[in-house]
């Protein structure tokens, strides 16, 4: 945690414990001057956390924080934290608007028309952060998350310059094995596009 440089602005995409880790949040807090960006409704679980700087966005909002703009965009999944509270909070991805340059970071979703959508309405974006993992079984998981298959055509569709693959290789959520989704990701990807970073790597990206 010391290691991290200032972050101006953490953006999470839904509640799920995977995305939403308080005790992870709580310490990105008492660094001091984040702002913490979360779906519709999911401010007052951070709140009573006692992380005051929260700002909530629906879908199709947009904040301006640092010079940068992020846009509330939809995603194909849901939300809960329990067996009672199931989609009582929103879920998103946010595309993050520099003034020379577009990333878009899709959060959990299943594969849909809003890729096209988003580029139709953004531009093509010069990264896109793509989820790849926890697609097994597909008769159960498809309506939510997508297959390495499908975020390489998500890739195609955003005309994104370049993709990292996100949401895997860290828990085993699914049938599929830990490491299996960045296996078939190479398998299928065109090109050396769309990428796959190790725990810890990092890669400069070009505007």
């Amino acid at each position: 945690m010391e290691d991290l440089p200032l972050i101006d602005a953490v953006l999470i995409s839904h509640n799920h414990f995977d995305h939403l880790d308080l005790p992870t949040l709580r310490q990105l807090a008492t660094r001091g001057r984040s702002n913490f960006v979360v779906a519709a409704r999911c401010a007052r679980l951070l709140r009573s956390q006692g992380i005051e700087s929260v700002r909530e966005l629906d879908w199709g909002e947009s904040l301006a924080i640092s010079g940068v703009t992020i846009h509330c965009v939809p995603a194909l999944h849901f939300s809960a934290r329990g067996i009672f509270d199931r989609n009582k909070t929103l879920w998103c991805g946010y595309v993050i608007e520099y003034p020379e340059s577009l990333v878009y970071f899709a959060g959990d979703t299943a594969f849909g028309s809003h890729f096209d959508q988003i580029r139709k309405k953004f531009g093509s974006p010069q990264l896109a952060l793509l989820p790849i993992g926890a697609y097994e079984p597909r008769w159960f998981m498809s309506p939510v998350h997508m297959a390495p298959e499908e975020a390489v055509r998500a890739h195609e569709i955003l005309g994104a310059k370049n993709s990292i693959a996100i949401h895997h290789g860290t828990f085993q959520l699914a049938d599929d094995g830990i490491d299996t989704p960045q296996k078939k990701l190479l398998a299928c990807r065109r090109g050396d596009s769309f990428l796959i970073l190790r725990n810890g790597q990092s890669v400069e990206i070009p505007c």
